[in-house]
């Protein structure tokens, strides 16, 4: 039977959306005692957060997406583990291990170790410079928050991300994200340089004496229970059509479809498109202490929501067209 919110339980709903206000400004404050800048990618990982989702940081040596990761990890009072990928790392390397040991008695037994995936907030450190073997390693934690190993399910501890870096430059010795790998992904941010004031101001810190001291701002209890908050959102027909239209107009083949799809997009975003679309658009409002997502905030997450789940074809190669043209001209 299912549950009939009472105006008390709306009235606590409303309570919390002012509190998590609160907490935002709070958490953008600590975070700019190391981060300088980078604060709408700060929001979009922290919207992730919040709509269960996970993100794929992308950006060129020495934008502080690891330090971003690690600064979160503290603000967020989280169990935080790192893995760099590399080559020759194996799947175990990331999901754990069977180990042979005997009991008092000599009697032999296997025993499980986990591995750093047991933790709730995860950096995979240039997730492309592992092969697809080791890759899919994080596909059923991402997707089900479990992990299994001999025929064993474990539970991943609530809440779990998988924040990943990648370096868009170096090639060499990197292996491209699968599709199914990347869809697993909510967002696709790309950081950018800093501005001539905000490189000033990093040098002068990283030069300094400068230590700044973090403070806990979320604990883990307060993120599970903005996660139901952001559920319990109103989001009306209209704007889901239109999340549901912007992921289907991506997809090539269809007579009404745009020149542009159907001249450079050999794939199109699939329903899990639509689906961060509107838990992103969620977030958003609430974080800005609304209480229903409007198009607008469709709008805003649109790029980082489509960007990995649009595949080109070699006519946008050969004349220079990029994902974000096209999602562009669809909005």
């Amino acid at each position: 039977m299912e549950k009939v919110e009472t105006l008390n339980d709306i009235a606590s709903d409303v309570e919390k959306v002012k509190i998590l206000n609160q907490k935002y400004k709070s958490l953008k404050q600590e975070v700019a005692k190391v981060i300088v800048g980078q604060s709408e990618i700060i929001e979009l990982i922290l919207i992730s957060i919040l709509a269960k989702g996970h993100c794929l940081l992308v950006g060129v040596p020495g934008l502080a997406k690891t330090l971003i990761v690690k600064t979160l990890s503290e603000v967020l009072k989280l169990n935080f583990n790192r893995i760099q990928f590399t080559p020759d790392l194996m799947p175990s390397d990331i999901t754990g291990t069977e180990i042979l040991e005997s009991d008092s008695e000599g009697k032999k037994f296997f025993k499980f170790i986990k591995g750093p995936i047991f933790a709730n907030l995860l950096l995979a450190d240039e997730i492309n410079r592992t092969p697809p073997k080791t890759q899919s390693a994080l596909l059923e934690a991402m997707q089900e928050h479990k992990v299994t190993a001999a025929g064993v399910s474990y539970q991943l501890e609530e809440p779990f991300f998988v924040l990943a870096t990648q370096n868009p430059i170096e090639q060499e010795g990197t292996y491209p994200l699968p599709e199914a790998q990347l869809d697993r992904f909510m967002f696709n941010l790309w950081l950018d340089y800093p501005s001539f004031g905000e490189e000033a101001d990093i040098i002068k810190r990283t030069t300094s004496m400068y230590s700044p001291v973090l403070s806990h701002v979320f604990d883990k209890q307060d993120i599970l229970e903005f996660q139901d908050l952001v559920k319990k959102v109103p989001v009306s027909d209209e704007v889901i059509n239109y999340s549901v239209t912007l992921s289907t107009s991506t997809r090539p083949g269809g007579s009404n479809q745009k020149k542009i799809v159907n001249d450079y997009v050999s794939w199109g975003a699939g329903p899990r498109a639509a689906q961060n679309l509107i838990m992103a658009a969620k977030t958003r409002c609430i974080l800005e202490g609304r209480f229903s997502p409007d198009r607008d905030d469709i709008r805003k997450v649109a790029l980082p929501v489509l960007r990995h789940r649009i595949i080109l074809n070699f006519n946008a190669d050969s004349e220079n067209i990029k994902v974000a043209d096209i999602i562009k001209e669809l909005l």
